[in-house]
């Protein structure tokens, strides 16, 4: 029988440390002949990323050995960082940026020559040839990017496929390799607003001629060659991303395959995203998301669709596929990350090669519920994740806690499934609202545009609509209620605590202060986002200086915990800084955790435990609770 205690007080077998090695951030997987071979960082070595495999008797081990590390910085965020090639390992190690090859076991050697300003990413080998986008750093004006094959016996020259374009992304090889399909769009745009679907045509090693096959006004992604003359592709002129086929005629005829109301497809932040995978028999396995995600096989032959049983929920990705199996990433309703090989055709022996447990029971884990709220800019969507122990009640006459978690981007989106993080605190009695802003993908074109000219507005309002529903709702203290976010979504915690009275308590990380800062120092990729989020500068920069919270620094009221990384570059310290110091002038109850090592988001296991401790206790004392066995955190 569940005893009863008060909220946030309740004893957990889930501890801080659990929770960075629990959660394995898995970085793509291949098929290797009968292995399965997959990216994952390691929190304990410095979220250094390796590659791992599984052996056909169901075994696995370590692939590429420390202190080797897949991580590519084009487009800074990266992707791609390595793929399986004729049995060998191809790699792009991050300290030096070029393209290593390895026969497992053997030592790496190069591909790419010893080059500073060049960096490579997007990896695919097809057609018996390796493609990557290269991006070349010269100090004078931007970045230079192409389309490039690589020869695998690292002796002859990288060539230059195509170019003709500020972005490059996803190339695909038709079979026989005549002609290339790949990705571009140009700034100002980013490549969930409009992209180009480009084919051309290969002769002596590079693309003579290339002609724009779909996009402009829309955002074509992920094309994929269903045979010599056909294409698949993901496109949203209904406002959906939906999955087309693109036949190679003089009229290039482009047809809907599986409409839905749906995306198949998302921001393309990492080149390595994959929201759709071809099987040897002409059928496409493919995400589907509204709010959560499905897996479906679509047939383009008999027109049919059919819901493929995964247990996937949230954050989907079809790695890679082999004849009628398919490799699945995403997050289950009882493992925050986890890899599946499925046979589409006896979906019910699915095997799991990775994350599909965790060091507790499935018991542990709360149920999301969905949820819309009414705010002043439309309906808001989140996930709700209440108060989850098998041992523990909360009090009768008590309401629980909860914790708002805006997700960062802001062009992201949060799926219906826990984290290891949620479960961290929903053990422990504190409830979360994980909130899809409006800006959010996941619900189409139209939502995701709400932000346009809008940041610091919408999502603080909506997050704001979020918050007094759930309380409305009775499903949380309306007086004990905290936000927290990292980058855009610390952004957002700093509108919002500036500007409302809805919140008790705030949890920054690395949260952006400073827009015209921002413009200033972020890279290439995003050069151009805030034209659209804000508006374009030098015309917009009094809304720049109005919505930043560094203008409000009189309206920090709320007590807050600020954690930032020492070498950041995307926001850096003094920001925060700044902030901390507008809490201390205003006497506000406040704590700032600086971490050496750390850049724009956490990798290391020793910040994740100091951070989600950190703030337990933070919340704990704010919002009036005792959790049991933390060391209470010193505040300011």
């Amino acid at each position: 029988m569940p005893i009863a205690l008060p909220y946030g007080s309740w004893p957990s077998p889930i501890s801080a440390a659990d929770v960075a090695q629990a959660s394995p951030r898995l970085e793509g997987a291949r098929f290797a002949g009968d292995e399965v071979w997959w990216g994952e960082t390691v929190p304990s070595e410095g979220g250094r990323t390796t590659v791992r495999r599984r052996r056909v008797d169901g075994t696995t081990a370590e692939l590429l050995p420390a202190p080797w590390n897949a991580r590519s910085r084009v487009h800074e965020y990266g992707g791609g960082a390595w793929t399986a090639a004729g049995g060998e390992l191809v790699f792009v190690e991050k300290t030096d940026q070029r393209v290593w090859a390895m026969t497992p076991g053997e030592a790496p050697r190069a591909l790419t020559p010893a080059d500073p300003t060049a960096r490579y990413g997007g990896l695919v080998f097809q057609e018996d040839t390796l493609l990557a986008v290269r991006e070349v750093h010269t100090g004078h004006g931007g970045p230079r990017r192409h389309i490039v094959s690589i020869p695998m016996d690292g002796t002859g020259e990288v060539r230059d496929l195509v170019g003709d374009s500020d972005f490059l992304a996803q190339p695909a090889l038709s079979p026989g390799g005549s002609h290339l399909a790949w990705v571009a769009w140009d700034h100002p745009a980013m490549p969930w607003d409009r992209t180009q679907l480009r084919v051309g045509r290969l002769a002596d090693g590079t693309v003579s001629e290339w002609t724009t096959a779909a996009g402009g006004a829309t955002a074509p992604l992920q094309p994929a060659w269903l045979d010599a003359e056909d294409l698949v592709y993901v496109d949203d002129p209904t406002g959906r991303w939906n999955l087309r086929r693109l036949r190679l005629t003089a009229d290039l005829l482009s047809e809907e395959l599986a409409p839905a109301d749906a995306d198949t497809g998302g921001p393309l932040w990492s080149l390595g995203m994959r929201w759709h995978g071809l099987l040897d028999d002409g059928r496409v396995v493919a995400v589907r998301t509204d709010g959560s995600d499905e897996i479906v096989v679509v047939d383009p032959r008999a027109g049919t669709t059919g819901i493929l049983d995964t247990p996937v929920v949230a954050g989907a990705n079809i790695e890679d596929t082999a004849g009628t199996r398919v490799l699945v990433s995403g997050s289950s309703r009882w493992a925050p990350s986890g890899l599946w090989v499925v046979d589409v055709d006896a979906p019910e022996q699915a095997v799991s090669v990775r994350g599909d447990e965790t060091p507790w029971g499935e018991e542990w884990m709360p149920v999301p519920r969905s949820v819309t709220y009414a705010g002043p800019h439309g309906d808001v969507h989140a996930f709700a994740y209440a108060p989850t122990n098998p041992d523990v009640v909360g009090p009768a006459d008590e309401r629980p806690p909860y914790v708002l978690f805006v997700h960062g981007g802001p062009t992201g989106h949060v799926g219906g499934g826990p984290s290891a993080k949620i479960a961290y605190l929903t053990s422990r009695g504190i409830g979360v609202l994980d909130v899809n802003y409006g800006g959010s993908s996941g619900y189409g074109r139209a939502y995701r545009e709400r932000l346009l000219g809008q940041w610091g507005v919408v999502d603080v309002d909506d997050v704001v609509a979020a918050a007094r529903g759930l309380a409305a709702d009775g499903a949380a203290d309306p007086e004990r209620l905290a936000i927290a976010g990292g980058s855009a979504g610390g952004w957002t915690v700093l509108c919002a605590l500036s500007r409302s009275d809805a919140f008790a308590a705030g949890i920054s990380r690395y949260g952006v202060a400073d827009l015209l800062r921002l413009a200033e120092d972020t890279h290439d990729f995003e050069a151009h986002y805030l034209d659209g989020m804000v508006g374009p500068l030098p015309e917009a920069e009094a809304t720049y200086r109005e919505r930043s919270p560094l203008s409000h620094l009189s309206g920090f009221t709320t007590p807050m915990l600020i954690e930032q990384g020492l070498e950041d570059e995307v926001v850096p310290p003094s920001q925060s800084e700044a902030v901390r110091d507008a809490l201390a002038a205003n006497g506000v109850p406040h704590a700032y955790l600086a971490f050496e090592g750390e850049g724009h988001g956490f990798r290391r296991a020793e910040t994740i435990v100091a951070t989600l401790e950190a703030e337990v206790s933070f919340l704990g004392q704010v919002l009036g609770f005792a959790p049991e066995g933390i060391t209470p955190l010193d505040l300011e």
